[in-house]
């Protein structure tokens, strides 16, 4: 059994915060969120998105950065970022790996990029654009991930509901 976790600091907008930990749940990655947040965890956006999987997520909630990393030591932080000098697919995630990212409208903390650059991964794309949006990014993140490690516990093979193959 593989450990991934991701880790959304300060998050802003409901709906990205619900289409992330609906991307937890159907993959078993622990949601890791960190204060504070642009909406209330009870805003109908977030649970909306998330639909009915909330109950289904490992979450877990932390003050700030530093409570975060107080708390969760030992793992391999990953930090995705535009800035970053590594692709994403390039970097090997093993077991308790921690995928972080930031805030909407801001991104990750340049002191907390400057001091960790090896962990620093970036998602290709154009240079004359900001920045995917953050549900996708890290649904790109934890897809790399588990494929790296042949999707552990995953179902992969669908039914039809009508007929049979």
């Amino acid at each position: 059994m593989y450990n991934l976790n991701i880790v959304l600091v300060e998050p802003q907008i409901p709906q990205n915060t619900g289409n992330i930990s609906r991307t937890c749940a159907v993959t078993g990655a622990r949601l890791h969120l960190i204060r504070p947040f642009g909406f209330e965890i009870s805003d109908k956006h977030l649970k909306r998105a998330g639909l009915d999987y909330w109950d289904k997520l490992d979450i877990s909630y932390y003050d700030d950065l530093e409570d975060f990393f107080t708390k969760n030591k030992g793992g391999s932080f990953y930090y995705f970022t535009t800035k970053g000098r590594s692709v994403h697919s390039d970097v090997s995630y093993p077991d308790n790996s921690y995928l972080i990212f930031g805030r909407e409208d801001k991104g990750l903390p340049e002191k907390l990029l400057y001091e960790n650059p090896e962990s620093c991964v970036r998602i290709p794309m154009r240079n004359e654009l900001r920045s995917l949006n953050l549900s996708n990014s890290v649904a790109i993140a934890v897809y790399e991930t588990l494929r790296q490690w042949d999707y552990p516990d995953l179902s992969r093979e669908g039914r039809l509901t009508q007929y049979k193959w």
